[in-house]
């Protein structure tokens, strides 16, 4: 799997994860048909993530350099987009996963769509196995991973731990990961070092063709 590719130097990994933001809610949509490339309406709710880059038509417009001050600030760019709140992620097939993590090293419930069926929506259909994802948290954590580690890992886009929502100032609102447990290669690794590529509070994904 590719490595981190960006994230804030001198801290511990668990400083580099922390970040302050306004807390965000999620406003409650109808729900959407459940097909991977059936389109997204604009979100109703706050957006909590936001999909740039090799995309279909999206459902917002460029990027507003006075008013999307955290993306513009991290020096992010697009035309178009493709958003979702809380409920447009929460509608979608949801897996379950049980890995352990390495905060308490105690296994855990985490649920939500797979990232590829995210992807799909943006992308009305599926990417080449060499495109790039570069997922990004608020705290400006990126990490890059291939089209195709991505869904043979099966990361998710994880909306609930231990079946709760999670917040924002925890681990959310949500969190790219997958089951290291399942994967020996992963196994292999110390406990600390299976979820490098795992940002939590993600908030954009960057979708380039290789």
């Amino acid at each position: 799997m590719p490595a981190v590719i960006g994230a804030p130097s001198g801290e511990s990994t668990l400083q580099k994860r922390q970040f302050l933001a306004a807390a965000l809610g999620a406003a409650a949509v109808p729900a959407l048909a459940k097909t991977r490339t059936a389109p997204i309406a604009l979100a109703a709710g706050p957006v909590l993530l936001t999909i740039t880059g090799a995309i279909g038509k999206g459902n917002r417009g460029p990027l507003d350099p006075a008013l999307d001050q955290m993306m513009s600030k991290q020096k992010i760019r697009f035309g178009k987009a493709q958003v979702y709140d809380f409920a447009t992620l929460a509608a979608m097939p949801a897996v379950t996963l049980r890995p352990t993590l390495e905060y308490d090293a105690k296994p855990h419930a985490l649920s939500g769509p797979l990232l590829g069926d995210v992807i799909d929506t943006a992308t009305a259909g599926a990417l080449p196995g060499t495109a790039l994802a570069l997922l990004r948290a608020v705290d400006g954590y990126v990490v890059q991973l291939s089209m195709a580690d991505l869904r043979k890992y099966r990361y998710i886009v994880a909306t609930h731990l231990d079946g709760k929502p999670m917040p924002l100032g925890g681990l959310g609102p949500l969190w790219a990961i997958y089951d290291a447990d399942r994967f020996p290669e992963m196994m292999a690794r110390p406990l600390t070092a299976r979820f490098t590529l795992c940002p939590w509070a993600m908030y954009h994904i960057e979708l380039r063709q290789a």
